[in-house]
This record gives structure tokens, C-alpha cells and sequence, in this order.
């Protein structure tokens, strides 16, 4: 007997893996974890039965979301990330020796706990000396904070469930008094190509430009999630994602990345025609 997991992207569109077992099923306070082996893209976490993250292709988002920041702030030392409960954000972060504090953030300690145990390869520097955890709500956690944070990371879900909260403006406000006076927040921007994603991106590309004045998309292709082609967002109080690039200070680290390099840094920012009048339809 074959087994698949399967996710309906829209009504009419389906994604499909071939599941060599599952090896772990939990329901926590806020959601269903599931964990599956497969022989294409290896083990893979979904939550109340959407993709997070494949062992094939999950250093494409976590090499995106966290470089991009980095090779632009000339001076990260603070970092928040909210969500990332596999731990693949904070495994990138560590290899940045001038950090001198992570504080993550994660609403259900079970996320954190199934992934140590099952995606060892994300969920590996945990127990590095700069990261505090923090098991609660996000929103209500960056609310205490003012002028704290050089960099945010909001690594969060779709925007249902137990990640609504952080795609609100109330979010998105607090998130930049909680930052520096040159502070950089990044977030998982959703899909442009389904309908339903497109509107969701739309909607938080909306509340991030009315809190930021510096406010660009950059584009990655992930190719598990809903189309393949995936957004993410680059707040800032000063810094240009493109102009403020210092590709030669960040290419003397020699960090090996596999997805993420400074060229491709700057073309990420440039953007299909259908995506440009997306952004500008809610600027």
C-alpha cells in the first residue's frame, strides 16, 4: 500500500509526497505536528496539516530570511525571532560570531521539543549559549520591549491559527518600537500566485508599509510550498535592502551557504510585473 501526505494548495490544486512512514503525531495546545520520512525530500514537519519545512529544500527560507538582513545592518548584535520553533533560523544565526544574544520566541513548546527529537538537522544549535527561549505569545511579547532589537526575525505560520496574531498592524507597530533606531525586521511575506495567498500577502505588505518608512519584497523559489514561488518582506527604519548591501564585508565571513550569495541578494529584491502592481495596488 502507498502512502501520500497530501495538501490542497486551492480547491482546485493539490501537492502530493510519497511517504516512505510517519514517525511522530502529537496534538498540542495550539495544533497538530505531524512528522513524515519520505524518500524525495526527506523527513518533513507539518503543522494541522500544512508544510513548514522539508530536510530537501529548508535552506533555501532559512539561508533567505536570515542572510539577506545580515549582509545589510552593518551591526547586528540583538536578535528576536518569533516563530521558528524547528530551529533552522536560529542555526543560521549562530554561525554569525558578532551576535551576541538570540531570544526566540515560540507560542508551543512542543514544536520545539518534536523537532530536536525528529529534524536534528534545524534543530542543532539550540543549546548554543547566546539563545533564550522564550515559550510564549509573540504579540504579546514585543510588546514590553522598546528600542531593543538591532534585528527581528518573524518566522512565522500562514496567518491562521496560532499565527494570526503576527500579521497585524498592532504587530507590526510594536515590532518597530521594539527595534533599534536602525533595526531590520524580516518576516515570511506568504505566496503572490494563489488567490487566497496573494490576499494575504497584500494585506500584511499593507500594515508593514504604514509602520515602516523603508518597505521592500524579495522573492525566493521553495519549492514546497503553495506554487513554489515564495515572498518575504524587509522592513527597515534606515537601511536599503540593495543600496546599504555590503556584499564585500559579508563575502570576507566565507560563509557556505548553498542557496543564499550577494548577487542573488540584490536580484531577489527585483520582482515579476504581476507581483510589482500586487505591492503597489496596497501602497
Amino acid at each position: 500500500m502507498e502512502l501520500w501526505y497530501s495538501e490542497k494548495h486551492t480547491k482546485n490544486v493539490k501537492f502530493s509526497i510519497k511517504v516512505d512512514k510517519q514517525l511522530c503525531s502529537l496534538q498540542s495546545e495550539f495544533q497538530r505536528i505531524d512528522i513524515f520520512e519520505s524518500k524525495e525530500f526527506g523527513r518533513f514537519l507539518t503543522l494541522d496539516g500544512y508544510m513548514m519545512l522539508t530536510e530537501k529544500d529548508e535552506f533555501i527560507y532559512h539561508e533567505m530570511i536570515t542572510h539577506v538582513p545580515m549582509a545589510v545592518h552593518p551591526n547586528i548584535q540583538n536578535v528576536l525571532v518569533i516563530g521558528a520553533g524547528d530551529g533552522g533560523v536560529v542555526r543560521e544565526l549562530t554561525r554569525y560570531n558578532t551576535i551576541q544574544r538570540i531570544d526566540l520566541v515560540e507560542i508551543d513548546e512542543m514544536v520545539v521539543t518534536v523537532c530536536k527529537e525528529y529534524l536534528k538537522q534545524t534543530a542543532c544549535k539550540f543549546d548554543d549559549p547566546r539563545v533564550n527561549i522564550y515559550y510564549q505569545d509573540g504579540l504579546k511579547f514585543i510588546r514590553k520591549y522598546e528600542n531593543e532589537y538591532d534585528l527581528i526575525i518573524v518566522d512565522s505560520t500562514d496567518p491562521f491559527g496560532p499565527g494570526e496574531g503576527l500579521f497585524t498592524k498592532e504587530f507590526y507597530g510594536n515590532c518597530y518600537k521594539a527595534l533599534k533606531e536602525d533595526g531590520i525586521m524580516v518576516n515570511q511575506h506568504e505566496s503572490p500566485f494563489y488567490e487566497e495567498d496573494a490576499v494575504a500577502m497584500k494585506r500584511a505588505h499593507k500594515r508593514i508599509v504604514e509602520s515602516f518608512p523603508i518597505s521592500r519584497v524579495y522573492q525566493a523559489h521553495i519549492p514546497t510550498y503553495p506554487s513554489g514561488h515564495w515572498l518575504f518582506g524587509f522592513a527597515s527604519k534606515k537601511y536599503h535592502p540593495i543600496t546599504d548591501l555590503d556584499a564585500n564585508k559579508w563575502n570576507t565571513l566565507q560563509l557556505q551557504t548553498k542557496y543564499y550569495n550577494t548577487k542573488l541578494h540584490k536580484g531577489s529584491f527585483y520582482l515579476p510585473n504581476y507581483v510589482e502592481e500586487m505591492l503597489k495596488d496596497v501602497e
